[in-house]
């Protein structure tokens, strides 16, 4: 089993009709991040993550957001850039952008995980919760402990995703066929297919994802972050399981406010 590719996967299977917005929106890209048709620099990933790690032309101004406020600030704190995950922050942006060839599962899995990372370090820090930890996955693991925590926190991340997919009534066949048909086309393997089916078909257990976050607030911030790339909500049920959620594991409204806010939700 690869939980980097499941959980790459599963970000291009089932994400909410807005997630490519809401992640965006962390980001601080857009539409406007592409150059004008008559160039040949791709979609201007190159200069985007470049200008947010500081390594950018003079003139790339193409987004921001939370990662150039995190981004900076974590390097600094490590002693560069360097370390952070870039590999997987450009194939996340390219998704999300349309542009370049299409990005390996894992790539696109460890992106995310930067990508939560920097947000629940955000929300921590702008609530004045925060620990001093540096969330798993925004720094590249350059150990064996580090690779496995990375994979540790990619695993509860995964469960919480399908966890809050069931969350508005169990997953119906047309729905689970749209899943595992998106799987397949991501080029997930036989394996972790079996791994996906398996878990799709157990009951909700948000008990445990509670449990994995709580006394955690680094972990408890990304599964609160990745349940809101997970599911729409727009429905009472929905709404109900993120209140349960964020207030089991131990997430203050001022936490869940900042980031509902930079993925642009009114409080939900």
């Amino acid at each position: 089993m690869n939980i980097m590719d499941i959980l790459g996967g599963l970000m291009q299977a089932k994400t909410a009709p807005s997630a490519s917005q809401r992640m965006k929106n962390v980001f601080g890209a857009d539409e406007s991040s592409k150059p004008s048709s008559g160039t040949s620099q791709g979609f201007g990933i190159e200069d985007l993550l470049g200008g947010l790690l500081g390594g950018g032309s003079a003139g790339s101004s193409a987004g921001g957001g939370v990662f150039g406020q995190i981004l900076n600030q974590v390097g600094g704190a490590v002693g560069g850039n360097k370390t952070l995950a870039v590999g997987g922050l450009s194939a996340l942006l390219g998704s999300l952008l349309g542009g370049g060839s299409k990005a390996a599962t894992g790539a696109l899995g460890g992106g995310l995980m930067a990508l939560l990372a920097a947000m629940a370090m955000n929300a921590l820090q702008n609530s004045g919760k925060s620990t001093g930890k540096v969330p798993v996955g925004l720094l590249a693991p350059e150990t064996e402990e580090e690779q496995r925590d990375l994979e540790i926190g990619a695993e509860v991340v995964v469960a919480a995703m399908i966890n809050a997919a069931k969350s508005d009534g169990r997953i119906d066949k047309e729905e689970y066929r749209l899943i595992t048909g998106k799987l397949q086309e991501a080029g997930v393997s036989q394996e972790d297919m079996y791994y996906i089916i398996e878990e799709l078909q157990k009951p909700m257990n948000t008990d445990w994802i509670i449990r994995a976050g709580k006394g955690n607030p680094e972990l408890a911030a990304q599964i609160f972050a990745a349940t809101l790339m997970t599911i729409e909500v727009d429905t009472q049920a929905e709404k109900t399981y993120l209140r349960e959620l964020s207030s089991g594991m131990g997430l203050s409204r001022d936490v869940v406010n900042n980031i509902e806010h930079m993925v642009g939700m009114q409080g939900v």
